[in-house]
């Protein structure tokens, strides 16, 4: 987080401190919200274009550009039109992991049907211990969270021993997700710098995010990357941002509107995300 130094009136400092001794907070958490709704920008916010079972159900033609997406965060994760690769948001730029291997930032006119982003500003940066397997990575981002019920930004960067990640090719139109999921391209990378981009959402967004975690990973080069099945590293730095408020834009395109999305589709979603690393192809 950066710090703001600056002078207001004496009024001003008693009122903020009465704030801040009624709602049991922080001078800098009161600012914040203040600043935010001043400027009418969100802070702890996740924004999510369209809905996991729509992406499931094969709905991914392009809803809005790349260059909106940034207006509503630098941080975070989706996916390409027609399921053109993997997309990772990361320090303000969108890069485009595709089942060729290459990465490349991504035009603001790129077309996504599914993003999720925030404005980053981590509550937590620990040193994490280190971990041996996608397991011990999620063991190690429980410690830091408090609550089932709300969402929450993690980053990692360090040394990565080993990395195995995948990148869905584009399919035929209207192919279901986990169909498009068995022609994926798998890569794997050893003693590699750089940087896991990761959301968890609670049990209750299963009907319309990817509930639990989910991480797509890029090398400190910007040159290889994808979505995260299993991972080996010594300790890393870990920052993580509690999500309070969630935002969700729903598609108005005629796809969208016209499609039957009532059907649960958990267990498609668990196999896209999940199934290789679980069943131990490489």
């Amino acid at each position: 987080m950066a710090d703001l130094h600056t002078s207001i009136p004496a009024s001003l400092k008693v009122a903020l401190e009465d704030e801040v001794r009624r709602t049991k907070s922080t001078i800098s958490s009161v600012v914040s919200a203040a600043l935010s709704q001043y400027l009418a920008m969100p802070v702890h916010t996740l924004f999510q274009v369209s809905t996991s079972g729509a992406l499931v159900a094969g709905i991914y033609d392009r809803e809005v550009c790349v260059r909106s997406i940034l207006q509503h965060g630098d941080f975070g994760l989706g996916t390409f039109a027609n399921l053109d690769g993997e997309m990772i948001v990361l320090d303000g730029k969108v890069y485009q992991m595709q089942g060729t291997g290459r990465v490349s930032e991504a035009s603001p006119d790129a077309g996504t049907p599914f993003a999720v982003v925030t404005q980053f500003d981590p509550q937590i940066d620990v040193e994490t211990e280190p971990v041996a397997s996608f397991e011990d990575l999620e063991n190690c981002c429980d410690k830091h969270r408090n609550s089932g019920n709300i969402f929450y930004a993690i980053r990692l960067d360090g040394r990565f021993k080993r990395v195995h990640t995948r990148i869905v090719n584009p399919p035929q139109p209207g192919t279901r997700l986990v169909d498009a999921a068995r022609a994926q391209s798998e890569f794997s990378f050893s003693d590699i710098g750089g940087t896991i981009v990761g959301l968890w959402s609670p049990g209750f967004s299963s009907a319309f995010s990817i509930a639990g975690y989910h991480f797509h990973f890029l090398s400190k080069d910007r040159d290889h990357g994808g979505h995260l099945l299993d991972v080996e590293a010594g300790p890393l730095r870990l920052q993580v941002e509690a999500l309070t408020d969630f935002h969700l834009a729903l598609p108005e395109s005629e796809a969208f509107l016209k499609a039957d999305l009532s059907k649960n589709t958990a267990e498609e979603l668990a196999y896209a995300e999940r199934a290789h690393q679980e069943n131990g192809n490489a």
